[in-house]
């Protein structure tokens, strides 16, 4: 089975929704998510708003971004922080760029989680539909 690795600085936001679209859409892939710097909970406001599309990413945990990881996953989407990652192989990493909502309305956690779960089916139907 194929893997993805999402990876943002903190991994509570925008790698934990993609993390979580991720795993409703793909049938035949897997996904997990890191941070270079994890927090110790998922953000409150991520939370809220997947929950609105059916998808509860509040008992994920944060974890932390390892070397290790490089060989453990297919893919690695960086939501925007791939100057500061470990693992920058770069043949199998794909960057995103996704503005990071922290300290933002629940309007802007809307915004971000919308684009995420365009650019995730994007990613399926690319990558993983043949």
């Amino acid at each position: 089975m194929k893997k993805v690795l999402f990876v943002c600085i903190e991994n509570t936001c925008r790698s934990q929704m993609a993390q979580g679209f991720f795993n409703k859409f793909a049938s035949n892939a897997f996904a997990d998510s890191a941070g270079t710097q994890p927090s110790d909970q998922v953000d409150s406001k991520a939370t809220i708003v997947m929950k609105k599309v059916g998808i509860n990413i509040g008992q994920n945990k944060p974890k932390m971004l390892t070397s290790s990881m490089n060989n453990e996953f297919d893919y690695i989407i960086s939501m925007g922080c791939i100057d500061s990652c470990p693992i920058p192989p770069r043949d199998k990493t794909i960057e995103w760029n996704i503005e990071d909502p922290k300290g933002k309305s629940v309007d802007k956690y809307r915004e971000i989680r919308d684009k995420i779960r365009t650019q995730v089916e994007q990613l399926i139907e690319e990558k993983f539909i043949s």
